[in-house]
């Protein structure tokens, strides 16, 4: 079995209706001529652009390397446990609804869907809908569907740049147009189609409404201050939530990290850049480099690694908690 090493991913475009054909802002050397709705980092299907594991897929890797590359913490050690992608929304998301952990195995799937996400451009009055209003039921939501009128029913919030959002399994929801989101969410694509403003696309009313909770505990997470970090860097812990942990950091001076959290158990981490460029070095590995849209996926075997910026770097670290962790406090 060969050495892993730190993984840069081909990203993967994802046409949808509600896309758009300008994805300028993260990745100004594409063209499409389709409307890209999504651009997925570490999705099963995903594949390495780097390396002797080049055209690997990360359902392949996990499967091959197991705890070496996802870690102690995952819950499944022959699978990836987190996806993440950019989202680019030019028109309203269907109305939808993921199942939780217990819903999703009623219906054959291992497990729910639990999502964040982080609001990396958002243009002046853009929304989404988080969840049912006070007072709603799901019957009376499944009667707004027939009648047209689900939106209604919703609770519309504004987002602004650096928003952290926490969406729950069995959480109804959209997105509205004008942002740039950052998805983190547990390795699933179960998503039920409740309501799509007339598009001629498949709704999921059985399973969706099944799914939906009238009580979550969805919504903007607490903003946390910036904490300097390493000669003026600052990092901020965006959202600390049961399946995932997500942090942000502006990088000046290189950073050192750890595959351990404070439990002493590893996870495989993935770096998304936002912003700027830098390198990524790991022991006996040459190095990669993260730039604007990349994602790179360090395996939980590496132990330590450097994230080394060249000016200033952005970027996310995302990973799979080594204790059980609450719910986040969030709010509508």
């Amino acid at each position: 079995m060969g050495t892993l090493y730190p993984l840069l991913m081909l990203p993967g475009f994802d046409p949808r209706p509600w896309g758009t054909h300008d994805l300028s802002p993260i990745y100004p050397n594409h063209r499409f001529e389709q409307k890209i709705g999504e651009a997925w980092l570490t999705g099963d299907d995903c594949k390495v652009a780097n390396g002797p594991l080049t055209g690997q897929t990360l359902s392949q890797l996990s499967k091959q390397y197991q705890r070496e590359l996802v870690g102690e913490a995952a819950r499944d050690p022959q699978r990836f446990p987190l996806l993440l992608k950019f989202l680019f929304p030019r028109e309203k998301l269907s109305v939808q609804v993921h199942p939780d952990d217990t819903q999703a195995l009623k219906v054959g799937e291992p497990w729910g869907k639990t999502e964040c996400w982080y609001v990396v451009h958002a243009k002046p009055g853009s929304q989404i809908g988080l969840g049912l209003k006070p007072g709603v039921t799901a019957a009376k939501f499944a009667e707004s569907i027939h009648e047209n009128r689900a939106e209604e029913f919703l609770n519309w919030i504004d987002v602004f740049p650096g928003d952290m959002i926490y969406v729950a399994g069995g959480t109804v929801h959209t997105l509205g147009p004008g942002s740039i989101i950052v998805e983190t969410q547990q390795q699933s694509d179960t998503t039920y189609r409740l309501y799509d403003y007339g598009r001629p696309r498949e709704l999921h009313l059985k399973h969706g409404l099944a799914a939906v909770k009238e009580q979550v505990a969805s919504g903007k997470v607490a903003q946390r201050e910036k904490a300097p970090h390493n000669g003026g860097s600052t990092r901020e812990g965006l959202i600390a939530a049961p399946y995932f942990v997500v942090d942000h950091f502006e990088a000046r001076q290189p950073l050192e990290f750890s595959v351990h959290d404070s439990s002493g158990r590893s996870s495989v981490q993935i770096l998304v850049a936002i912003e700027g460029c830098g390198a990524i070095e790991a022991p006996g590995s040459e190095s990669v480099t993260l730039a604007k849209g990349d994602a790179v996926v360090i395996p939980a075997s590496s132990e330590k690694f450097i994230v080394r910026p060249q000016w200033t770097l952005d970027f996310l670290k995302a990973y799979v908690p080594g204790a059980p962790l609450p719910e986040p406090q969030a709010r509508i």
